[in-house]
């Protein structure tokens, strides 16, 4: 049904995007290469998310065969024009709950779908508002949760988001990693 005769490649580790692509029905197999996910500081942070999947997309164009498409992307989560990635450390997944805590966030997902003549470039937006978080809810989420591999420091599918997500506007996946929705409309648009 979707990509007939095509080979789709997931240019990604990360196991919840596996799964979400999983969820759609899609067969796939996973290729990826390290890439730089720098980006200008001059660059608008609700940019950054398709900037960065551009690059990985870039990485393993180069690569294709005529019957390959590639989906790559990236999530940012941006509080105050501040984009939060992945905490280093416990402090610095505490400080980032800390800043999230109370406050409704951007979660900004940059998809791009390439093979070898064809791009499409595209992002999706959720805004996601958490209650006041306690200290000692932080502190529990992180100890049980290692959250050091999320963007933000944390992942809306786990504790912290059963327990703390007052309100989302958009979509949920989207903030799990994927825009489950717009990525299966844009594979089937291919």
């Amino acid at each position: 049904m979707i990509l007939k005769n095509k080979t789709l490649i997931l240019g990604s580790k990360s196991p919840r995007r596996k799964e979400l692509l999983e969820g759609l029905g899609v067969d796939f197999i996973i290729r990826t290469k390290d890439t730089d996910e720098s980006f200008p500081s001059s660059l608008p942070s609700s940019e950054v998310a398709q900037f960065i999947a551009l690059k990985k997309a870039e990485a393993l164009k180069n690569d294709l065969s005529l019957n390959e498409v590639v989906l790559c992307s990236d999530t940012v989560v941006i509080i105050d024009d501040r984009i939060l990635g992945k905490p280093a450390d416990v402090n610095d997944a505490k400080s980032m709950l800390k800043l999230l805590s109370g406050r409704t966030h951007k979660v900004i997902t940059g998809v791009v779908i390439t093979s070898i003549n064809k791009t499409v470039v595209f992002d999706v937006t959720t805004n996601v508002t958490f209650k006041t978080l306690s200290d000692k809810e932080i502190l529990f989420y992180i100890e049980n949760f290692k959250p050091f591999d999320k963007a933000g420091g944390y992942g809306i599918q786990e504790w912290i988001g059963y327990i703390g997500v007052v309100s989302l506007e958009g979509s949920y996946f989207n903030v799990v990693g994927l825009p489950t929705h717009e990525v299966y409309q844009a594979l089937l648009e291919f």
